[in-house]
C-alpha cells in the first residue's frame, strides 16, 4: 500500500524575510560585491583562508542587485524590499516580482542568503 504525501503548504513569497549569509563590500560607485570564500570546508577555511592572498571570490552585483542586497537585513520582507525597489527604479524594474523571485532563487541556491518565514497576517 502506497502512502500519500500530505499536501504541501503554499508559501506567500512576499512575507518571507531574506537574511545575508556571506560577507560583502561596497565600491566607490555604490555597487556591492559578495565575498564567497574559496574554501568551503570549515576546518580548512579556519586554517588556510587567512594565509591566502585572495581568499574570496568576488561576485559583483549590478545597481538593482546591490540595492536589493543592502535591504536583506533580516527585518525587511520581500514585499517591503520590492516597494523600495519600485520607488527607486520605477518601471525599469518591471516585472518586479518575477525578477526578485529568480534573484532570490539564485542567492538561496548558492547559500548567499537564508530565507526566514514570518507569520502571514492575511491568514
Amino acid at each position: 500500500m502506497k502512502k500519500e504525501n500530505p499536501p504541501k503548504k503554499e508559501v506567500n513569497l512576499l512575507v518571507l524575510v531574506p537574511i545575508q549569509d556571506i560577507g560583502w563590500e561596497k565600491n566607490e560607485k555604490g555597487l556591492v560585491s559578495l565575498l564567497k570564500p574559496k574554501i568551503q570546508i570549515p576546518f580548512l577555511a579556519k586554517h588556510l583562508l587567512h594565509r591566502m592572498k585572495r581568499p574570496y571570490y568576488k561576485i559583483k552585483l549590478d545597481e538593482i542587485g546591490s540595492h536589493f542586497w543592502e535591504h536583506c537585513n533580516g527585518r525587511n520582507s520581500i514585499e517591503e524590499i520590492a516597494a523600495l525597489q519600485k520607488q527607486k527604479f520605477g518601471n525599469d524594474i518591471e516585472p518586479i516580482y518575477e525578477r526578485l523571485g529568480k534573484f532570490l532563487q539564485v542567492l538561496e541556491k548558492n547559500k548567499f542568503i537564508t530565507i526566514k518565514q514570518t507569520e502571514d497576517p492575511s491568514t
